[in-house]
């Protein structure tokens, strides 16, 4: 039985940190589920379409990484919904900070409430990579900031058009 993770966020852009860990996570299973959140609870840059096709050209085009082992997809559901939907008992989640340690422990506890067969895994993207955030990438481009240390080609050439 093959082993599936459910990777859910907003990627609003997608960033080397997010990257860093599906490429780890892809070292521990065999096949990650990127979930696109498409919930309308956050003011986003782009619409979930936007943000999956994003996530597809940053993965597939840019970083060349197996098909195969990744499926990227939007969702509006309980990620323990989507974790039933998929065959998956692990939700991955990334951390960078302490900061985000807190939120991420009380999203874990809730969803093993939900459902007790689901664990959590927490993989930290690598040190120069662990102070990136979409929001921080989000700043520095409309500020006409360099950003090729924190997102894909392909992500900054969309980044600029939006903000043209």
């Amino acid at each position: 039985m093959s082993k599936i993770a459910i990777y859910p966020g907003t990627f609003d852009p997608i960033t080397f940190g997010h990257i860093d860990v599906i490429k780890k996570g892809l070292s521990l299973f065999d096949k990650i589920v990127v979930a696109v959140s498409d919930v309308n609870n956050k003011d986003y840059l782009f619409d979930s379409k936007e943000r999956i096709e994003i996530v597809k050209k940053a993965l597939f085009l840019d970083l060349k990484l197996n098909k195969k082992k990744i499926t990227i997809i939007p969702f509006s559901s309980l990620t323990t919904d989507l974790c039933k939907k998929y065959k998956s008992n692990i939700i991955l989640r990334g951390l960078r900070a302490v900061s985000d340690f807190e939120y991420e422990f009380q999203l874990a506890g809730m969803n093993r409430k939900l459902d007790k067969k689901i664990e959590t895994v927490f993989l930290m993207s690598d040190v120069e990579n662990q102070i990136i955030s979409s929001r921080f990438v989000k700043e520095i481009i409309k500020l006409n900031g360099d950003i090729k240390k924190f997102t894909t080609k392909s992500t900054i050439k969309l980044l600029k058009k939006k903000y043209e």
